[in-house]
């Protein structure tokens, strides 16, 4: 299996990077083809422009989802983003590693979120959810926060976990068609102990020991769907 890490911490010596290093030693150890793309490290510029093209189907006004189909169809793609899309056409596991930051990814992630997962390779049209571009792939968000686990759910005072990941899991990972894996979360890291970090660390090592044969997140297909997009009823 051919893995990419999406990795995005600032500090190398972080929980979120020591997740990250776990992951390459396992994935690696069994068998698997591990690349990295540390976004802080290479200074990836998270800002979708003009620009991102070397060529501009209309250079008077930027309509960037359709520049993104041109040039993904003329070899007109920045050299950045051209790099990261032949990385994330060979993948078969993503994995986007990262501290959770204001309930969502960070800036640096989103704008790779942005940049790289192509209007007309990922998406277009008709092609989303289980008809993405992206089929056959996994995506597996792997990320850390400084709440307490008791601090998620219908009661608690940050409402539920997937509430706050639906448009990173549903609206991104789903999207462009992967099979979406229940997320790992490591709780609490600022504030537990060395031991209960290294808990955390084994009970990744031992998610991953089987990762390609989890079964993923069950969403709706389009096939439940008419053409208007509205909910097929059965004749029962």
């Amino acid at each position: 299996m051919n893995v990419l890490i999406i990795h995005a911490h600032p500090e190398p010596r972080s929980f979120t990077t020591a997740l990250k290093d776990t992951a390459v030693d396992e994935l690696s150890r069994r068998g698997h083809t591990v690349e990295i793309s540390d976004l802080y490290a290479m200074n990836f510029d998270p800002v979708a422009k003009g620009g991102d093209f070397t060529s501009r189907h209309d250079p008077q006004y930027l309509v960037y989802a359709l520049e993104q189909r041109k040039a993904l169809a003329s070899g007109g793609l920045a050299p950045d983003i051209a790099a990261e899309v032949e990385k994330l056409r060979g993948a078969d596991l993503i994995i986007l590693s990262f501290p959770m930051f204001w309930f969502s990814v960070p800036a640096i992630m989103k704008g790779w979120i942005d940049r790289v997962l192509l209007s007309g390779l990922c998406y277009g049209g008709r092609r989303f959810y289980d008809r993405g571009g992206l089929r056959g792939k996994r995506m597996l968000a792997a990320f850390t926060l400084g709440s307490r686990e008791t601090m998620f759910g219908a009661q608690a005072v940050h409402g539920e976990l997937e509430a706050m990941l639906r448009p990173l899991l549903r609206g991104t990972f789903y999207y462009v068609g992967c099979d979406v894996l229940q997320p790992f979360v490591a709780w609490h890291v600022p504030y537990i102990s060395g031991a209960d970090r290294d808990a955390f660390l084994a009970r990744y090592r031992t998610r991953l020991s089987g990762i390609e044969l989890e079964q993923p997140i069950a969403y709706p297909s389009l096939d439940d769907f008419d053409d208007d997009m509205m909910p097929l009823r059965s004749s029962s």
